[in-house]
């Protein structure tokens, strides 16, 4: 269900109220107009991963902007051939209702493994500004893992033991998706195809979740936004171990789906991890120019 439309930002006393009902069709330059002068827009900036690398957290963070209007949910038009289907309007309609002078973001983690993903995204804008969340790619596998044991946990299924899906006879188990998931290297070759390096700005999610203002500096500077996220929107929970938000007085953190304590794995498998993803992790900083401080 959509929720009804309103501007991305609190409105603020004396302003118009919720805008009325759409008075047109998308226009052809994609954009949907209402009398009081907020409008959906395609997006000007997409999240593309990567699953449990920290979208959430950024696109929050990237919220706290007031140039910036964020997609509530994860719209998957561009991966799930059901929604790709309905074209470009019926992804309009799913975008927030935002003041001219704003960007729309949407993220949605699954686009970056996706391999037919780049190719779309560029057909409808080639010179959109990508942002790519990335983590250690060992702990963003235990990360998988646990999302997915919580989920089978919940609904009362059964769940394999995460020796069993990380080995097969001794060795890794190419076969689980999770790990191909942390294969930067393989998926971030199909983006360069469609997209020159510098329409995508890699965050650093392990220092997002220790220090996210550093983090969220660099993507103001990269969306060429007005310096704005400062010290002040963040506070650190200590019962939580992580950062919460701060925003206009009002205090928020993630859900409590979010920083859960990963499953205990041997120290033995632990290594075969760290080997299996040392030269993976070693083309993907050649490819990027770039280094990250991971196991």
């Amino acid at each position: 269900m959509q929720s009804p439309p309103i501007p991305s930002r609190p409105v603020a006393d004396g302003d118009a109220g919720p805008p009325l009902p759409p008075t047109s069709s998308p226009a052809d330059n994609g954009t949907t107009s209402h009398p009081n002068g907020t409008l959906q827009q395609l997006p000007h900036i997409l999240i593309i991963g990567v699953r449990k690398g920290g979208t959430r957290a950024l696109i929050e963070m990237l919220s706290l902007h007031s140039s910036v209007a964020a997609a509530q949910n994860e719209v998957h038009f561009f991966d799930w051939e059901s929604h790709f289907q309905r074209g470009l309007p019926w992804y309009l309609s799913q975008m927030p209702y935002a003041f001219p002078d704003q960007l729309t973001v949407e993220k949605t983690p699954a686009y970056f493994t996706s391999s037919k993903v780049p190719k779309r995204i560029h057909q409808m804008n080639p010179d959109i500004k990508l942002l790519l969340i990335l983590r250690d790619p060992t702990e963003r596998v235990l990360s998988d893992y646990t999302q997915v044991f919580y989920n089978r946990l919940q609904k009362h299924k059964r769940y394999q033991p995460i020796e069993s899906v990380l080995v097969k006879d001794g060795e890794i188990n190419l076969g689980y998706k999770a790990l191909n998931r942390s294969l930067y290297y393989v998926h971030m070759q199909n983006w360069l195809q469609y997209f020159p390096l510098e329409s995508i700005h890699i965050v650093d999610g392990d220092e997002l979740i220790r220090d996210p203002l550093p983090e969220m500096k660099k993507v103001e500077r990269f969306l060429k936004l007005e310096p704005q996220i400062n010290a002040s929107n963040f506070y650190f929970n200590k019962t939580k171990g992580f950062y919460c938000l701060r925003d206009h007085g009002r205090e928020r953190c993630l859900h409590d789906s979010k920083g859960r304590a990963h499953p205990h794995v041997a120290p033995a498998i632990l290594q075969k991890l760290y080997q299996f993803f040392h030269e993976p992790n070693k083309k993907f900083f050649e490819l990027v120019g770039q280094t990250f401080n991971w196991k």
